[in-house]
């Protein structure tokens, strides 16, 4: 059995519109191993949402396949991509995709209810009181600052317990400090749940904190390398990489039971 809990293999995105058609990714090969932290990073335009968007089969592939926890999601439907995304990942957006009519303990319960959860009102709550909003329970999108919405955002994404977490530029609409804290929560994901995690972002200092960088430009991968645990902060020259095997010993200790829960 593979040790990818993500792979793609020539995918490729092609857009058709009023001014013609537009080749987004370019042949994407690529795997994700579990327990990973990949961060997806190059110059806006070079697809790199595009590629989140296919390993979540929010986006169709055009060529190639994309497959997670060895499932091919090219070939479902799109009621069955919902439930697999239901049953086994959390997305967590830039704009915060809180539905605004909805308390912030019922947004977090929305995943939980579709998948019949009897506690699904319980366990939102205790996932809003882990991201410290507690106390914001009852409060509106609207009532919330940026930072909050987005913890909210991360809660909603973590309460099932998803082996793959899925994040676009999750900072990119937060100030220094409230996109800090977001970071350390939805890295923290890990440390605590096991999930794989997959980032969008701009920033070199968030990378540096990933087992793995994946820089994309022009659709292409440009660059792919892993980072010694250590290296963190902003300067992502300052560690030397590390060879690509070396991160299959750190995610040995959440394969075993990762790969038991998809077999469920």
């Amino acid at each position: 059995m593979t040790d990818a809990i993500l792979s793609l293999t020539d995918a490729r995105l092609t857009l058709t519109s009023h001014a013609g058609r537009v080749d987004i990714l370019h042949g994407i090969t690529l795997s994700v191993a579990a327990g990973e932290t990949l961060a997806l990073t190059g110059p806006s335009g070079s697809g790199k949402s595009s590629l989140l968007m296919l390993m979540g089969g929010l986006e169709r592939a055009t060529g190639g396949s994309v497959r997670a926890l060895g499932a091919d999601l090219s070939a479902m439907s799109e009621d069955a991509l919902a439930r697999f995304r239901r049953d086994h990942m959390g997305v967590v957006f830039q704009s915060f995709h809180l539905i605004p009519t909805l308390t912030a303990v019922e947004n977090v319960a929305v995943p939980l209810e579709l998948a019949g959860r009897v506690d699904a009102f319980d366990a939102a709550a205790a996932e809003l009181e882990a991201v410290g909003l507690g106390h914001r329970m009852r409060h509106y999108p609207a009532e919330l600052s940026g930072g909050e919405q987005q913890r909210v955002a991360v809660a909603r994404a973590a309460a099932p317990r998803p082996e793959i977490l899925l994040a676009d530029e999750p900072t990119g609409n937060l100030d220094a400090a409230n996109g800090a804290a977001v970071m350390e929560l939805i890295l923290g994901l890990r440390e605590r749940h096991g999930s794989t995690l997959v980032l969008v972002t701009h920033a070199p200092e968030l990378a540096a904190r990933c087992d793995r960088v994946v820089r994309l430009s022009d659709g292409r991968v440009a660059g792919d390398e892993t980072r010694d645990a250590a290296a963190t902060g902003a300067d992502m020259g300052g560690k030397a990489a590390v060879p690509r095997a070396d991160l299959r010993g750190k995610a040995a200790a959440t394969r075993a039971g990762l790969r038991g829960k998809a077999a469920e």
